[in-house]
């Protein structure tokens, strides 16, 4: 037997007859164009629900606009990419533009792959989040369709950027650690070599604004850091290395709550506990941080807030993209839980 054949698209044409309308009627009432009547808005809007009708994407694109926007998320496994998703479709919510996800990877190659995937399929705009790709490159993105990049502190006069104060947040968890009395206070960073992500990703920013508050508190010489990855397992082997210290530290700040996952883990594996042995600070203020059984103390940098910029500003340079670009910092806050607490006697 053959295969039954696959039911054919409802098309315009099927929805003008229905209506008993012209495709042009049906087209005005579409693009919400001037020229239709409310009568004939209210038809042809029963046609389409009746006949289950959708447009292509393909289609409104050769019009001007598909209506798509692209988020690229570096790694799916970080729960704070998530906050930054809801800011961006709460403030997309009322609109008729619907997002669609691509995952970055945490590589140049990966990034290229998916944002070319991106602007093939004629999205309007797109939202990178802590792209790693070099800034020659963002800027060909952007050139090519309107960008907003999250997480880089550069300035480009081609795409808009949202940021949090990395330099101010991680000072704040070096100072409620050095308030407490903690001395010996370690680091936890992502491994960067490329000079100019040294300069722009928040990971570099975090390890820097961590070096300079401790020189302000006069504990330069006990700055130590431990250079892995933002990941669980970049926490628990930073954590390892910092455990086998002849002196190990009293406080661990971690450069993410994902890494501050991995140490608890290292913690409870060393038969050590938190934070009576080692006190445990992340940032990001995701939502495990503040689950009872963990209470982790946090950098809460609105993740929902920068993801609610990074939309208004992307409708901006959709509108208009010749405007200048525009560079929003916003000002962490601490939240302090049970994973900190004064050093051992």
């Amino acid at each position: 037997m053959e295969p039954p054949a696959a039911p054919r698209r409802v098309t315009i044409v099927d929805v003008a007859r229905h209506a008993n309308v012209s495709t042009t009627a049906v087209s005005k009432v579409l693009r919400n164009a001037y020229g239709a009547s409310p009568e004939m808005r209210a038809k042809v809007r029963r046609a389409i629900d009746e006949l289950g009708y959708r447009p292509l994407a393909a289609a409104r694109g050769l019009r001007g606009r598909t209506y798509t926007i692209g988020v690229m998320l570096p790694d799916i496994r970080n729960p704070f990419f998530p906050e930054i998703l809801d800011g961006v479709t709460g403030r997309l919510e009322g609109t008729d533009y619907q997002v669609l996800l691509g995952p970055g990877g945490n590589g140049e190659k990966e990034e290229a792959r998916v944002t070319d995937a991106m602007i093939d399929r004629g999205m309007d705009g797109l939202v990178l989040v802590a792209p790693v790709s070099p800034r020659d490159r963002l800027e060909h993105v952007a050139s090519a369709v309107p960008t907003v990049v999250v997480g880089r502190h550069g300035h480009s006069p081609v795409y808009d950027t949202v940021a949090d104060d990395d330099r101010a947040g991680a000072a704040l968890v070096v100072r409620h650690l050095a308030e407490l009395g903690h001395r010996r206070i370690a680091h936890i960073e992502h491994h960067e070599t490329d000079p100019t992500r040294t300069t722009e990703m928040p990971n570099a920013q975090r390890a820097d604004g961590y070096r300079q508050a401790m020189r302000d508190l006069g504990l330069e010489g006990e700055i130590d850091v431990v250079s892995t990855s933002y990941t669980q397992q970049g926490g628990y082997e930073g954590a390892k290395q910092l455990l086998a210290r002849p002196q190990r530290p009293t406080a661990v700040f971690a450069g993410a709550d994902i890494v501050a996952m991995g140490v608890l883990e290292a913690v409870a594996e060393a038969g050590l506990s938190v934070p009576g042995d080692l006190s445990v600070a992340g940032y990001d203020n995701t939502t495990f941080a503040a689950l009872g059984p963990i209470s982790l103390t946090s950098v809460d940098q609105a993740g929902r807030e920068i993801g609610r910029n990074a939309a208004r500003l992307l409708l901006e340079r959709i509108a208009d993209r010749g405007r200048h670009s525009v560079q929003v910092r916003l000002s962490p806050t601490l939240v302090a839980r049970r994973t900190t607490d004064r050093p051992p006697a």
